[in-house]
């Protein structure tokens, strides 16, 4: 049986909540306020990733399932 609140997956809700706050990122300090993260998963991972609008560095949050 799958769980979800308001038609929305765990994994939606977690992009979600990863979109909703400002990035500011490690390698050039500018701060996203718009930034949205792209989700794919493998089966044993969860990966999210962006690209700063500014310097063109990729940053990833992987999450183990």
């Amino acid at each position: 049986m799958s769980l979800s609140h308001g038609g929305r997956s765990a994994f939606e809700r977690l992009r979600a909540r990863l979109d909703e706050r400002a990035y500011t990122c490690e390698a050039c300090g500018f701060v996203d306020d718009a930034c949205e993260w792209e989700a794919a998963t493998s089966g044993a991972t969860v990966e999210y990733r962006r690209e700063c609008p500014s310097c063109g560095t990729e940053h990833v949050r992987r999450y183990r399932l």
